[in-house]
């Protein structure tokens, strides 16, 4: 890899500052100087170091973030907020982006990376993926609804869904409102409303909680995010449960 793209990749800056930099002598190869942006290094074997300190090379970049209601999952609109709007300078990176999608008005875990390969094994129709959902709702949802979702519904459009499992927190009759948690196997577009609506009632607020393995952090404010430890990391991976800090 060449110098400039190593050290503009690891944020120390963009590919024309980095060039700059390297030219007054402030990057070390292996303990020497180097003046020339066109050097190769190994970015697994080679230690750079930049005014002083180690620049250690990192490929894959995974964050966690509790996205907030009227932001979009997209890494640039022309009007919209993004959910790559909400990272920091020092954090934002042109290739990331968000894996999947939460409508604007849904918050809970977004997924933010830049691991493609990661993405579509986590949004493959055939690895069935559990994405678990938080959501109030208009109207009462009753144990019929329980095995309704569990063997399957039918949406509109004609469109049939996977076995989904619902558990009913709490009912008011008074207010004929709902509260539950849904897990979903599958990643149609507005799934969770659409079920929800199929059974005759209406979704009046929706959060994702966990995407296979991992739990979305109960410390994390809405807006805010974190990097994934090693760890969370072979969570998603491997698909195992795991539970919320």
């Amino acid at each position: 890899m060449r110098l400039d793209k190593f050290l503009a990749d690891m944020g120390i800056g963009s590919r024309k500052e980095v060039k700059g930099y390297i030219k007054k002598g402030l990057v070390t190869v292996n303990g020497q100087v180097v003046k020339s942006d066109k050097l190769q290094v190994a970015e697994d074997q080679d230690q750079v170091v930049f005014d002083g300190e180690p620049v250690i090379y990192q490929k894959y970049f995974y964050y966690m973030m509790n996205k907030p209601g009227g932001v979009i999952s997209a890494t640039v609109d022309n009007y919209e907020e993004t959910v790559v709007d909400l990272l920091a300078d020092t954090d934002f990176r042109e290739d990331l982006f968000p894996v999947g999608r939460l409508d604007k008005d849904t918050e809970g875990f977004m997924l933010l990376s830049n691991d493609g390969a990661l993405a579509h094994r986590l949004l493959s129709p055939k690895k069935h993926v559990e994405k678990e959902y938080f959501a109030k709702v208009a109207g009462v949802m009753t144990e019929e609804d329980v095995a309704a979702f569990a063997k399957g519904l039918t949406i509109d459009g004609g469109e049939e869904t996977l076995p989904a499992e619902l558990t009913i927190v709490a009912t008011d009759e008074k207010a004929q409102t709902s509260e539950i948690r849904l897990i979903l196997h599958e990643g149609k577009f507005h799934q969770v409303k659409r079920m929800v609506q199929a059974v005759g009632k209406e979704v009046t607020y929706l959060k994702r909680l966990r995407i296979g393995g991992l739990v979305l952090d109960s410390g994390l404010e809405l807006g805010d995010y974190r990097p994934l430890t090693e760890a969370e990391v072979g969570l998603l991976e491997e698909g195992k449960k795991a539970t919320s800090n």
